[in-house]
């Protein structure tokens, strides 16, 4: 087994005449004498040449698609087209067999609505391959970016009993019997007799707990799944995803922006080096889709061109109050091709609004920045009241072409007396976040930070338009498959 060489390794080498071993599952057998075989460390095949006069025909009839098998022999320069070497087989061994007939994979397209049927299979594909590489490189380089900088990875709970944003579309943890959860004097469910004694839910935001750690080490981060029990079934909407969110002591609004956009910018810079094999395969894909599309549907550039467009541009930062002037006077807006009218201040954007900033107006990146106090969350850090009486937040939304918010974050409210007022204001109770105001009795401090859905950065850069096809193992409503 040690002495496996991966398929990527063998095609980025120069070496020939040399012996290897190589194991896989086959993506085609053709004239029984050339076997397609993908390790998935890499789109790219190896070609494995059998020499079919001198193998036992019932091993030929077991090299089918999607078949594992094991090949050894010497890897020689090729004379066919599409790849430098191929392996001459002096030994093949079927490892697991696959039924052709039943083997939904076949070497043929297949839809993304195909492939979401048999989700478990679909990491076979190229497109699947392709996207969770790339996944995989971006999760990396968040753990790099944040690891160079001098942050401390914070593992915040999965199971609490706060609901940060106040929302209330929590999954419930409990371990009653749901038929017959003991009573209350009142004929009331009894959490005290429940495994945490009182109600708890999986968590929403890991925020809450990673500013308890940045009020002592001063720049955390958190990485992990987040649960939101939201009835959405559309292509931008999970039940289940992760999330990245810094809490950084001592940092104000421009500091959260600054790196919030430095952060953008190193992922995807990374994955554009690690995986230019992967991502040209995806942009590829991308440019056939959209032939389908009329022409006015289209993308003026293409994934490569837009991932590149993003490294090179600062992104623009304006302010709520700005934006909103901009969508009144919009064409859309007067004509009203907008399915929410922009009508004056006071607004809640709506991803139409976004994508019209980034995608029409200002052709980059945008960052909004000090909402209005009533549309935005309890903890975020109240501006003086404008000249016009408009009261905002310091918070800050950053908005991608194709998809809209992909950050949301703000300098937090670190006044004890306000955030107690705001509080009051939207009826959290105190009571339960007397751990949280803790943190504003004793040694308090500016702060901020914010969340980057890991999902919708992954759409971004992967071109795909269904968040579902870029998380492994999707949850969504009426859907928790394996």
């Amino acid at each position: 087994m040690s002495q496996r060489i991966k398929i990527k390794a063998l095609l980025e080498s120069e070496q020939t005449d040399i012996q290897v071993l190589v194991k896989g599952w086959v993506r085609t057998f053709r004239n029984n004498q050339f076997i397609a075989l993908n390790d998935g460390s890499t789109n790219s095949n190896l070609q494995v040449v059998v020499d079919f006069e001198n193998t036992d025909p019932a091993l030929l009839k077991r090299i089918t698609t999607g078949a594992a098998i094991s090949a050894s022999g010497t890897l020689v320069a090729s004379l066919g087209k599409g790849q430098k070497v191929e392996l001459k087989a002096k030994v093949i061994e079927v490892l697991g067999d696959c039924d052709p007939e039943t083997y939904p994979i076949q070497p043929k397209k297949h839809s993304l609505e195909f492939l979401r049927e048999n989700a478990h299979l679909r990491f076979r594909t190229n497109t699947f391959g392709a996207i969770f590489r790339v996944r995989n490189s971006l999760a990396f380089a968040i753990h790099q970016f944040f690891q160079e900088r001098g942050f401390v990875y914070l593992h915040t709970p999965i199971i609490t009993a706060s609901d940060a944003e106040g929302a209330g579309e929590t999954f419930h943890v409990t371990n009653f019997d749901l038929a017959n959860p003991p009573k209350d004097d009142k004929g009331e469910i009894d959490f005290k007799e429940d495994f945490f004694g009182r109600p708890t839910n999986l968590t929403v935001s890991g925020q809450l707990e990673g500013e308890l750690g940045a009020m002592a080490l001063s720049d955390i981060y958190t990485f992990g799944p987040t649960f939101r029990a939201e009835n959405s079934n559309t292509t931008r909407h999970l039940a289940e995803f992760w999330m990245i969110e810094p809490e950084m002591a001592f940092y104000d609004l421009n500091d959260n922006m600054d790196l919030a956009e430095a952060l953008l910018k190193y992922v995807i810079k990374y994955a554009l080096d690690k995986n230019a094999e992967d991502i040209e395969f995806l942009t590829q894909r991308l440019l056939e889709e959209e032939k389908q599309k009329p022409q006015n549907e289209r993308s003026e550039m293409s994934l490569t061109e837009k991932l590149q467009f993003c490294l090179d541009n600062d992104f623009e930062r304006l302010t709520y109050t700005e934006a909103i002037d901009i969508l009144k006077e919009s064409t859309p807006n007067k004509k009203k091709k907008f399915q929410y009218l922009v009508e004056g201040w006071g607004t809640d954007l709506q991803s139409e609004h976004e994508r019209y900033l980034v995608e029409k107006h200002f052709k980059k990146p945008v960052i909004l920045t000090d909402y209005p106090k009533q549309i935005k969350a309890f903890y975020m850090r109240q501006n003086e009241t404008d000249a016009n009486g408009n009261e905002t937040v310091r918070a800050m939304d950053i908005l991608f072409p194709g998809i809209g918010e992909i950050v949301g974050g703000s300098q937090r409210e670190e006044r004890l007396d306000k955030l107690e007022q705001r509080m009051d204001e939207m009826g959290i109770p105190k009571e339960e976040l007397w751990w949280y105001l803790d943190t504003r009795r004793f040694g308090a401090c500016p702060h901020a930070g914010f969340g980057l859905g890991f999902e919708r950065l992954v759409l971004f850069v992967t071109g795909m338009g269904n968040i579902r096809d870029v998380i492994p193992f999707p949850r969504f409503p009426k859907n928790a498959e394996f």
